[in-house]
């Protein structure tokens, strides 16, 4: 039997960068075979098609249901004690997977620094990178929903802490433990809509059951900056805004009773 220390579960449709993102992933792996990288194909395939690689494996959904639907689908076939999701545009640091999963506790879900990434130059942009989050609410036409937004000072404040709490993040790219996943996660909630809020819904669901959100500053990932776009079906925040109202009417009361008061802000 395998022994699969990570699966990485990338959802993709119709994502011009996503071989460069697998390729960055198995090239900057240290786990060697103790890595799986399942690609979830969200109702279409790839023109051309994926590489062979015996770390990849395949998963066609039939048809196209959106990100929450693919992540939930590769967690029940992923093999490995940890597993990580990543968005289908992501280069990564060297050894990215194993800090991350030599670091992450039982109770924690773990990401590194965040840069921005040029997918036309496969390059990091002369960006400030993302460090810290702090979870905010913000108004989207008549709705309400929330969001991270970078949180310079604790940048600043905590720069000496390499390992350390953080209230949000993108959501682009996460580990936990699978034990983790299966207590508490369980799978992400549909009634949400297809895509967003994903990420706070592990981090609220953590934080109930006393885990915590953590950053590794000693590794680091780069996102698809947006000003690129991505190739894939484009969903939009105003097209979601009732899921999004409908996530934040369902954590509300949490998050200003105990999760603001807690990180006093």
């Amino acid at each position: 039997m395998l022994d699969i220390k990570l699966s990485v579960i990338i959802p993709c449709w119709g994502d011009p960068y996503f071989q460069k993102t697998i390729d960055s992933i198995l090239n900057s792996s240290e786990l060697g075979e103790k890595l799986e990288v399942i690609a979830v194909l969200d109702g279409y395939w790839p023109d051309p098609p994926l590489h062979d690689d015996d770390r990849v494996r395949v998963l066609h959904l039939g048809k196209n249901v959106g990100p929450r639907s693919c992540v939930n689908a590769g967690v029940r076939v992923a093999r490995g004690e940890f597993i990580m999701r990543s968005d289908s545009h992501c280069d990564f640091g060297k050894g990215f997977d194993r800090i991350l999963t030599d670091t992450c506790k039982p109770n924690w879900i773990i990401a590194g620094v965040r840069f921005f990434l040029d997918p036309t130059t496969w390059t990091l942009m002369d960006r400030d990178k993302v460090i810290y989050e702090k979870l905010v609410t913000q108004s989207i036409e008549d709705k309400r929903k929330f969001t991270g937004y970078p949180w310079h000072e604790r940048d600043e404040a905590r720069k000496d802490i390499m390992i350390d709490e953080t209230m949000a993040i993108q959501g682009s790219v996460w580990v936990m433990p699978r034990a983790w996943w299966d207590k508490v996660i369980g799978e992400l909630d549909n009634r949400y809509g297809p895509h967003y809020q994903d990420q706070h819904e592990i981090i609220f669901k953590t934080w109930k059951k006393g885990g915590k959100m953590m950053i590794n500053k000693n590794t680091w990932y780069a996102h698809r900056h947006n000003k690129f776009t991505s190739g894939t079906q484009r969903i939009t925040h105003s097209g979601q805004k009732d899921n999004l109202q409908r996530f934040y009417d369902d954590w509300k009361d949490y998050y200003y009773k105990e999760i603001k008061p807690k990180w006093k802000i």
